[in-house]
């Protein structure tokens, strides 16, 4: 079978990364750009989490984290302390501005979903999702295989 799925991925992932961007802009979230509020929203879900794991869950680079994170604790937003149960490892926890921005973040990011599906019946909306879930679960697997 022959899809252009991957091409399309790449190009919705470029596209939906502007876009994101400018509405960001537009709500006047100027402490941090896209791709820092990836790394911001793992946060979110579960503070103080060491590099190695954030890397995995942002699907980041573990160099290009790095400088990432070097920013964003620059502009106040993170912090590095160490591990209690492991003195050599850092954990990256939020500071208090940060947790000020989830609220924008979130209109942001709710606004995005209407994008994405707009036009959509809410059962197509969720069948999406349903593919977009299998995708990633054959990648993920077929990930695990390989090493």
């Amino acid at each position: 079978m022959k899809t252009r799925t991957g091409f399309l991925i790449s190009q919705i992932k470029q596209v939906q990364a502007r876009v994101f961007q400018k509405l960001l802009s537009e709500s006047g979230v100027e402490e941090f750009n896209g791709p820092q509020g990836r790394i911001l929203y793992v946060l979110w879900q579960s503070d103080g989490v060491p590099i190695v794991e954030l890397s995995k869950k942002t699907g980041l680079a573990k160099n290009t984290l790095t400088a990432m994170l070097g920013r964003l604790e620059d502009s106040g937003l993170i912090a590095k302390k160490a591990n209690a149960s492991d003195k050599r490892q850092s954990l990256i926890v939020l500071t208090k501005k940060a947790r000020g921005l989830k609220g924008k973040y979130d209109e942001v990011s709710d606004r995005m979903n209407e994008i994405f599906y707009e036009g959509f019946t809410e059962e197509e909306a969720l069948q999406m999702d349903a593919y977009l879930d299998r995708i990633l679960m054959n990648l993920e697997r077929s990930e695990k295989q390989k090493k």
